[in-house]
């Protein structure tokens, strides 16, 4: 199953999110105002993303975020909305676990014109 529902009968009064979330992780290119880098997408609805990333954008901040394909890349421009810098660790774990990267809101997609050059 592609997508993930929470369960209706469980309350979760902290709980703001009512879009669908695609149950995926892939890698995409980032390009913001402090550089470009890759990333991994996780969390990802038709409203924004978490992406995991050495370089988190700045709050507030525009991102254009590249999704690659066989079929042709994808770019969104999205907003950062917030920068998480996450440590922990697990009993199996011989070092401490790390986690950064961003939440974006997606402002809007780009048409790709390498497409709309080649129809005929």
């Amino acid at each position: 199953m592609l997508f993930t529902r929470r369960d209706s009968t469980k309350p979760e009064a902290s709980e703001r999110r009512t879009d669908t979330r695609l149950d995926k992780v892939f890698r995409v290119y980032l390009e913001g105002e402090h550089g470009m880098g890759l990333g991994i997408a996780r969390n990802i609805s038709e409203g924004g993303m978490f992406v995991e990333t050495r370089a988190p954008q700045p709050i507030g901040s525009q991102v254009r975020i590249t999704f690659p394909a066989d079929g042709g890349d994808m770019s969104a421009v999205a907003e950062v909305r917030y920068v998480c810098h996450l440590l922990g660790c697990t009993p199996a774990a011989e070092r401490a676990l790390a986690l950064r990267g961003m939440g974006v809101r997606f402002l809007f997609f780009e048409a790709d014109e390498a497409v709309g050059a080649d129809v005929h």
